[in-house]
């Protein structure tokens, strides 16, 4: 099996008169009125709340199903003292989603306390030895955090024990819920919210929105300073963008929020953890994504990632730097260790002659490390665009990691495949299982059935969905500040995609043997174009039509607009598209 090379382009197609009318009744250029069609935004009043998200535009939490109960449970905990226990996960979601929860229960004056499971120990989600724990420590009621929705047995060990047990999660549930005294969870097929791809954390957020609106309701805030829940907002912004759910909606609202959250830093955790991830000042979603949250994420991966809810929840400079220092350790040492695992399975891809005219990639070894075969599946996932699944054997059993590609529904391809599995949960394009080693040929092979009858040989083929085709004229530093306007970018919200056709390459470098650096010269003008891992990917025509998107170059305080390419191909035609100017 041989890496992807080739790319379907595909121009989003529009209508010219939507266009146009969209343009007018929102007062913004047409390419920006095109950028929104492409998104499913419509009508004035949707791109309206687009361009400009509002707090006040969030939805009611009690629309969720049993948020009354859930705010009802933990009021009554407040009020008495109860012995609270917030448990979450171990990822950057779940671990932001306790920091949120204890957060605001410690701002309240509750008796709380968290336990996050250790990966390699207790594994995901509410274990039976979590539960036993936080009884032995006195919990009369635990709240979930981005876990629990297939904890059935889990949760009549709570009942068993008398322990209420509120879950709030948002992976996909199985046939119906756990028996809890509530089950919070907007993916629910009877919760009738009208956002289901909120993170964990956002999730977390609403629950304590319904709750100080219950205490407020008991004017338990007489005489006492109520919580501001926008000082949470950075937490939401990082598990929402760790996560992966599309930024679209309520999710736009709390990342636009919260990312102005972290860009002023006003928690001392989050001051430690962007000094040691090398950020200044302003932070947008791919530092989120790419610096902060692989911090938060190492120490659940390889260890404990109780250290990483600690970085968020304290006060103590000093404690925050140590912390956030223990955590780009542990970064490092997971990007070493990631790197090790991927030679091995690319290794395992070139000499698995098994693996030919196969639609999905399964692998699996005794020496890898659970804790990062996720991001090794992402990765081999760029290269090879199929459904791919990583699995850690140890003694007899394995724990694996997947992830997917368009087209391919992952979690509903592993419960086709549920009689081979012990457990299994996740998304669309993310899941974890395990599996008895025994089972693991026959669950293969099951696997790539599901793959080959779902996914077509064009399936296979990665696809660049370009919004637009510019021409020279259109393409400023003026464009380049509007197209921003449609910020945070990220799943659900891709960054915009261009293609500008016939561009004379009157330079070209290689920088650190990987990135591609070009000067175009088209129209009458030159650009600067930079591929970023693009070395011997982008062919050597003196002609190319190219793939790109649109960025604001600052340089010694001058601002410049710079192509961000994404692929390139020698041109065959000089026709050019329409102008937006």
């Amino acid at each position: 099996m041989e890496p992807v090379r080739e790319r379907r382009w595909t121009i989003t197609p529009h209508t010219e008169e939507r266009i146009a009318e969209l343009a007018r009744e929102c007062s913004v250029p047409p390419l920006i009125a095109v950028l929104l069609v492409n998104r499913g935004i419509e009508t004035a009043e949707h791109a309206r709340r687009f361009l400009s998200p509002a707090l006040g535009n969030l939805h009611d939490p009690f629309l969720m199903k049993d948020m009354g109960r859930a705010a009802d449970r933990l009021r009554d905990a407040v009020l008495n003292q109860e012995r609270i226990c917030v448990y979450g996960d171990y990822d950057a979601d779940g671990v932001t989603s306790i920091a949120l929860v204890m957060g605001f229960l410690r701002e309240v004056g509750a008796d709380c306390f968290y336990h996050v499971p250790k990966r390699l120990e207790e594994g995901y989600g509410l274990s039976r030895n979590g539960v036993l724990t936080a009884a032995g420590k006195g919990a009369r009621l635990i709240v979930t955090a981005d876990c629990g929705i297939t904890a059935f047995a889990e949760a009549d060990l709570c009942r068993d024990l008398g322990i209420d047990l509120i879950i709030t999660d948002h992976h996909t549930p199985s046939e119906g819920v756990p028996s809890a005294c509530a089950v919070v969870n907007p993916m629910r097929a009877d919760c009738l919210f009208p956002c289901t791809s909120l993170a964990g954390v956002g999730v977390a957020f609403y629950l304590v929105a319904a709750l100080r609106g219950r205490l407020r309701d008991c004017e338990f805030f007489s005489g006492r300073r109520e919580p501001d829940l926008r000082d949470y907002l950075d937490l939401v912004a990082l598990g929402t963008i760790a996560d992966i759910v599309p930024l679209v909606d309520e999710n736009r609202i709390f990342v636009s929020f919260g990312l102005t959250r972290l860009s002023s830093a006003s928690r001392i955790g989050i001051q430690a953890l962007k000094k040691v991830a090398g950020i200044a000042d302003c932070v947008d979603s791919v530092a989120v994504g790419f610096r902060l949250a692989p911090r938060l994420n190492a120490a659940g991966r390889l260890d404990d990632a109780s250290v990483a809810v600690e970085l968020l929840l304290t006060d103590d400079r000093e404690r925050a730097d140590a912390l956030a220092e223990y955590l780009n350790a542990g970064n490092e040492e997971r990007q070493a260790l990631e790197q090790e695992i991927l030679n091995d399975a690319l290794q395992m891809v070139a000499s698995g002659s098994n693996l030919r005219g196969r639609r999905s990639i399964v692998l699996a070894s005794e020496s890898w490390h659970s804790g990062v075969i996720g991001i090794v599946a992402s990765r081999i996932v760029e290269l090879f665009h199929r459904p791919t699944i990583l699995i850690a054997l140890q003694d007899g059993n394995g724990k694996g990691s997947g992830r997917s590609i368009p087209g391919f529904h992952l979690h509903d391809a592993l419960r086709a495949c549920s009689e081979h599995l012990i457990r299994f949960g996740g998304h669309k394009y993310a899941a974890g299982l395990t599996i008895d080693q025994d089972t693991l040929e026959e669950f293969t092979r099951r696997f790539d059935d599901v793959a080959a009858g779902l996914l077509s040989e064009e399936d296979l083929l990665p696809e660049i969905r370009i919004d637009a085709e510019l021409t020279s004229d259109d393409i400023s530093l003026a464009m380049a500040e509007q197209v921003a306007l449609l910020e945070p970018f990220g799943s659900g919200n891709p960054r915009p995609v261009f293609l500008l056709r016939c561009a004379k390459v009157v330079e070209r470098s290689v920088l650190k043997d990987r990135h591609l650096r070009l000067r175009l010269a088209v129209g009458g003008m030159c650009l600067d174009a930079m591929g970023f891992s693009l070395a011997g990917r982008i062919p050597d025509g003196e002609y190319l039509d190219v793939v790109f998107s649109l960025e604001v170059n600052v340089w010694n305080g001058r601002k410049s607009v710079r192509l961000r390419l994404k692929d390139a191909r020698n041109s065959e035609t000089s026709v050019y598209g329409g102008n937006f100017s």
